[in-house]
């Protein structure tokens, strides 16, 4: 069972550990903050209006799981396609200005780093963009499709089928940012290891909880209710938490301790040969 107590006692340890490093007042911190918040909004804004040139291709693509099945969107308010005209429109923008977005968010922690942490911003940047497209493909082109196939053809076969634009793309988002969101594990799994909360040992340790975790959300975003569909999308989160236990070993302050203390280690053999040649 994960102790509150322990990790709390942690993130007390790392604040303290962190002390020493170059401080700010809090007025600093709020006009630091304020800037990074401006600047992203500037780039969401630059980012919305690339995205609304091709919004009716970003709808057309939106639209492809269910154009696949033989349906259609259909609306029951004339402001229906302006608002789904704008929230693809802000989504594709969002996505586009996600790395300047991310560079911002950290700017904004890097104070709070060591030099020798703040090597993992471009590395970051892109393994974060990475596993949230791929979990966005991922619910995409297998989990949207299957449930659209599923959920309207299957058990809707009985009825006639009148998805509203309002229905779709909530239903659309909540899939697709569900999983890129989830996907983003690792990465937060990262952080929480930089920062000393978790070990290697604590996660592989309670891995029972995290997959009874894992398949709760699968059975959630499951459009079917076979087990076997099931595991098919609790398989890959739970990969990406085998992968975070892995990225938890590598960024563990304990781990960086043991190779610090073997490179001083060489290099204070070398430097005793060395010493012992010129003798």
């Amino acid at each position: 069972m994960v102790d509150a107590g322990e990790a709390i006692e942690k993130a007390r340890q790392t604040v303290e550990q962190r002390a020493d490093l170059p401080g700010m007042t809090l007025m600093e911190h709020l006009d630091e903050l304020r800037k990074r918040i401006l600047y992203s909004a500037y780039s969401l804004v630059v980012g919305f209006a690339a995205a609304w040139i091709f919004h009716d291709k970003i709808i057309a693509f939106l639209q492809a799981p269910l154009t696949k099945i033989g349906k259609s969107l259909v609306f029951t308010h004339p402001m229906d396609p302006l608002n789904l005209s704008l929230q693809v429109s802000l989504l594709g923008g969002a996505i586009l200005a996600s790395p300047f977005i991310l560079y911002q968010v950290w700017l904004f922690i890097a104070p709070g780093l060591y030099q020798k942490e703040r090597r993992f911003v471009f590395p970051f940047m892109g393994a974060t963009i990475a596993l949230f497209l791929t979990g966005a493909a991922f619910g995409y082109c297998y989990v949207l499709p299957g449930a659209m196939k599923i959920l309207v053809l299957d058990f809707g076969r009985n009825f006639t089928s009148m998805v509203t634009i309002e229905d779709y793309s909530s239903f659309f988002l909540s899939i697709i940012l569900g999983l890129g969101i989830s996907f983003e594990l690792p990465i937060l799994i990262f952080f929480l290891a930089l920062f000393g909360l978790v070990s290697p040992r604590f996660l592989w340790k309670n891995i029972r909880y995290a997959i009874l975790a894992v398949f709760i959300v699968a059975a959630i975003i499951c459009p079917s209710p076979d087990p076997w569909t099931m595991c098919v999308y609790a398989i890959p989160m739970l990969v990406l938490y085998i992968i975070g236990i892995g990225v938890a070993w590598w960024a563990h302050p304990a781990h960086r301790k043991s190779k610090e203390e073997k490179k001083r280690a060489k290099e204070e053999l070398r430097k005793q040969k060395r010493e012992a040649k010129q003798k």
